[in-house]
């Protein structure tokens, strides 16, 4: 029998000193497709169960421990700083909702927030909802999913995750008794209850692929019925939610490019789901309620989407009114409606603005922000009866703030902000929006934060980041973690490349599909701007990426080996090709639209040519660290093994190539607060490093 691993170590006083890294057995799996025969020596890498595998995971983690054991002191200064910076007692803003005030809260020491709440005022006795702290006793892994509260309020449905699988099973506590059912359901993906405050309806996903597609109903006390709905299109998942005035139990049923509504009332939960709109090709539509009446986000004729209002009784486009026009040069991301008014989120320009309705009057008003670049977002509204709107405000600079919105009086108060122990000085630091110019004439946005003083010589380390998939857009928030690099004299940047949202819809599409090239393009030409600026040079650059933000990162290391000093992949999406041909995989058949789908030979051809495993070519590579989960449900820990395993065969530099799994934790890394600031520590000492900063 021959051996799985051929390992270089030395033997020092009985410990395993490593002297080359472990190799992976090389075992071929041969595979058509279109006509060629395709060989994929690493394959194997697939079996989780096999004990050789977890070795070959657990010997690359201990070759990643001996080669940054010299950062170890200057990992725990990083972590220790952090901390200090943060309140690790602390409160969140309480929120009311009907006669009681909700919070959650931490505690010094300890790893989750406790959820609480208190009834008429802060000063009432306090009820503890749930403590994750106590449910995670005994667990490596512990995160709370989806809570959903009675009208009520005597009855807590939540959902639990012990893996990081993201496989949630849902539960439901008696807050009166404090009562906790029996497990109601495994791979619970949303739930909402009715008004009557003993129905509850829910979505389940499917086992293998965790697609989100069958709607069931509970009645306390009784069994589980349903399906009432299944979805059986693999392009489609299912979510269902609640309307703010608590009339309508709403399910959305989406693809990448075309969405269904159906919906119920939530105090006729037996009554069957009407249609809103039918499904059509490329229409993509939701909605709120308000007054009788369906407010309607549709991107029918309006690319970066209009809004529209219709009788909840006949919502047909016959009887649409147009209520907010089309804009070419801003997105329309939602609306919240309250009894009296309405707020308009929008983009422009990779920020959001807040716009207000006042109802009666049918006037506008927009808020204004004190900086030119921000991240500004809806906080937590459950009241639909209210005089006052919640939002959230940060910066790169400035910590995140809760403000209390007067609609009457057009006032903002600040509730709180984050605290930032030990004396720090926004004015120290400096944030500005940067444009580079891409290779086909496009503008792209880059966020930049800096400590005030440093010098645009070209000598400061940089720290790049992107992602640029799905039109998720990037936002320019603070971060207590990132002081650390900025008080080392780095500067950090998000570049706002396409496939995000961040300059409307038509960002994304040039950034998905047969256009997925340009995302990468953008992020290389950012780079190169930012030398050319002499923001930095090659030699102290350095740039991180996140699931499909790895697969950016793999895709530039392919196409410019040359202009990075090191690169940070986390949880990376790498083996394109394998996974995209594998529809049994979670995730795969709904992301053909957008990837492209591989079983047709000119999306086939285009995605190879980017997918980062396949481009691997023996040559020089930056400095590398990849990191992933054992348990990671979105983006398997098999591609980023392989990656690594494959890249150590071909490449001819000395730069180092490191794997670092968490063998108990998925796509998010460790659930304890304190262990993921742990990750992070140790992330930023081996990316500060290779950019020069050592202490």
């Amino acid at each position: 029998m021959f051996a799985y691993f051929f390992l270089s170590f030395l033997v020092v006083s009985g410990a395993a000193v490593w002297a080359e890294p472990p190799v992976a057995k090389r075992v071929d799996h041969r595979e058509e497709r279109h006509g060629a025969t395709v060989i994929d020596p690493y394959f194997w890498l697939r079996e989780k169960s096999n004990p050789e595998v977890v070795r070959y995971l657990e010997e690359e983690n201990a070759y990643t421990a001996e080669k940054t054991a010299h950062l170890k002191t200057f990992e725990e200064k990083i972590y220790k700083e952090i901390v200090g910076r943060m309140k690790q007692t602390d409160l969140s803003v309480p929120y009311r909702r009907g006669p009681y005030y909700y919070y959650s809260r931490t505690e010094e020491g300890k790893q989750y927030p406790i959820h609480c709440r208190r009834k008429g005022n802060m000063e009432g006795p306090e009820e503890i909802l749930l403590d994750g702290n106590q449910l995670a006793k005994g667990l490596k892994f512990f995160s709370v999913g989806a809570m959903s509260l009675s009208e009520d309020h005597q009855m807590l449905a939540f959902t639990t995750d012990t893996t990081g699988f993201r496989q949630y099973k849902l539960q439901v506590k008696n807050l009166a008794t404090g009562e906790m059912q029996p497990d109601i359901a495994e791979r619970v993906t949303s739930v909402q209850w009715a008004s009557d405050n003993r129905t509850l309806l829910f979505t389940t996903e499917e086992k293998v692929t965790k697609r989100s597609d069958t709607l069931w109903r509970l009645t306390l006390g009784k069994p589980v019925e349903g399906p009432l709905y299944q979805e059986k299109d693999e392009l489609f998942r299912v979510h269902l939610s609640k309307t703010r005035d608590q009339k309508y139990l709403v399910l959305q049923i989406g693809s990448t490019d075309t969405t269904e509504v159906r919906y119920t009332p939530a105090d006729q939960p037996h009554q069957a789901l009407r249609v809103v709109l039918p499904r059509e090709k490329k229409h993509r539509y939701d909605i709120d309620h308000r007054n009788g009446v369906f407010y309607i986000r549709t991107n029918k004729g309006a690319k970066n989407f209009r809004m529209v209002t219709a009788p909840a009784a006949d919502p047909s486009p016959a009887n649409w009114k147009e209520f907010l026009p089309h804009q070419s040069n801003v997105l329309l991301q939602g609306i919240d409606l309250f009894k009296d008014f309405g707020v308009v989120v929008e983009k422009s320009e990779a920020v959001n603005r807040l716009r207000f309705i006042d109802f009666q009057t049918g006037k506008w008003k927009a808020l204004t922000f004190p900086e030119p670049v921000y991240a500004a977002s809806p906080s937590a509204n459950p009241e639909y009866d209210t005089n006052t709107f919640r939002y959230l405000y940060q910066s790169m600079v400035t910590p995140a703030s809760v403000f209390d919105y007067d609609v009457a009086t057009g006032a903002s108060k600040l509730l709180k902000q984050e605290e930032v122990l030990g004396g720090y000085d926004p004015k120290q630091y400096v944030t500005e929006r940067v444009w580079a110019k891409a290779r086909d004439g496009v503008r792209v946005p880059m966020s930049v934060v800096y400590k005030r003083g440093v010098k645009r010589d070209g000598k400061a380390p940089l720290f790049l980041y992107g992602y640029g998939s799905y039109g998720i857009g990037m936002s320019a928030t603070f971060s207590n973690a990132r002081l650390s690099l900025l008080d080392r004299g780095m500067i950090y940047v998000v570049a706002h490349i396409r496939g995000g949202n961040e300059m409307g819809e038509l960002w994304h599409e040039d950034g998905m599909l047969m256009k997925k090239k340009n995302t990468f393009q953008d992020f290389i030409d950012c780079a190169e701007f930012l030398i050319k600026e002499k923001w930095t040079s090659r030699e102290r650059l350095v740039m991180e990426g996140g699931s499909a933000g790895g697969l950016l990162i793999g895709a530039v290391i392919n196409m410019r080996p040359d202009l990075f000093r090191a690169a940070h992949m986390a949880v990376p999406f790498v083996d394109v090709m394998n996974t995209m041909m594998d529809a049994s995989l979670p995730l795969t058949v709904g992301e053909y639209l957008e990837w492209g789908n591989p079983n047709e030979k000119q999306a086939y051809d285009y995605m190879k040519t980017y997918s980062p495993y396949d481009n691997l070519e023996k040559r020089a590579y930056p400095a590398i660290l990849v990191t992933t989960s054992l348990n990671d449900s979105q983006v398997m820990y098999w591609e980023p093994a392989k990656y690594v395993a494959r890249l150590r065969t071909l490449k001819t530099d000395e730069n180092p190539l490191l794997l670092k799994t968490n063998m108990g934790a998925g796509h998010g890394g460790a659930s304890g607060r304190y262990d993921r600031l742990r990750e992070v520590a140790f992330q930023y000492a081996w990316l500060m490093q290779q950019a020069g900063i050592t202490e």
